[in-house]
């Protein structure tokens, strides 16, 4: 079953055509890459998707419901995170959660709270300011707060952006997590190894519209055969000095 159908959006803002037709398919359950440079129209499409932004044509519906004509049973099914956490950073981890879960009308929000913290890596934190989170501590409670009230689709738009490499690589272990439990996930990025980490389906979007859409094994296909080439290999410092001490020593 297709988590997430779209078909020939359209979007412009003035005389800027942002997104040219459009297309592609989730199926329930998989990480999908939207991949692209700035200004490919990757914010552009998760927020008419998210129901934040109208289309000027085109269709899309998740899990069935359109976006345009049944907005209110879509936000009851996704959840959406933006390029930089949107944690407070006066409040614990604990009571950003908290919060989030009274204002999602979830039961037990404590207990909620506590589950994610728990799921989230972030039990230990709880009680600390997120202010005082590192980047990717951050990150995590970010998405732990999208995950209140069980979305079956999560959009993630650019998760990664400013963080260093240590903290991409927590946020990386959060997303194929979420892939594990069964969430849908369509992540945008600019990040060419973090689509090829994360992704089971990659789409490559350039001026509005998809014009390679497959899985990695598929999008190597498309590439031309590697070529050998032999070159001379210089001895690193490391090298040297390994082979120096080891012949001082006999």
């Amino acid at each position: 079953m297709s988590a997430i159908n779209v078909s020939r959006l359209r979007k412009s803002f003035g005389s800027q055509l942002v997104l040219d037709g459009l297309s592609f398919s989730v199926e329930q359950g998989e990480v999908f890459a939207l991949l692209g440079s700035n200004g490919a129209g990757k914010t552009t499409a998760i927020k008419i998707l998210a129901t934040l932004l109208s289309a000027d044509g085109g269709t899309a519906e998740i899990c069935g419901f359109d976006v345009t004509n049944q907005a209110h049973k879509v936000r009851e099914t996704i959840s959406l995170t933006g390029q930089f956490a949107a944690v407070d950073g006066i409040l614990t981890g604990r009571e950003n959660l908290v919060l989030v879960a009274k204002l999602r009308g979830v039961e037990n929000p404590a207990q909620a709270a506590a589950e994610l913290l728990d799921r989230f890596g972030l039990t230990g934190a709880a009680n600390k300011r997120a202010g005082a989170y590192s980047g990717g501590m951050a990150r995590r409670l970010d998405i732990a707060m999208s995950m209140l009230g069980s979305p079956k689709v999560v959009f993630l738009d650019e998760p990664t952006t400013g963080l260093d490499p240590e903290a991409r690589l927590e946020v990386w272990k959060t997303v194929k997590d979420l892939a594990e439990s069964g969430v849908t996930v369509l992540l945008t990025t600019q990040y060419l190894e973090e689509a090829e980490q994360l992704a089971d389906k990659i789409a490559i979007l350039h001026s509005g519209k998809i014009i390679v859409n497959g899985t990695l094994a598929e999008l190597k296909k498309l590439y031309p055969p590697a070529k050998k080439e032999y070159i001379e290999k210089q001895p690193t410092l490391e090298e040297i000095f390994l082979a120096i001490t080891k012949t001082e020593g006999k």
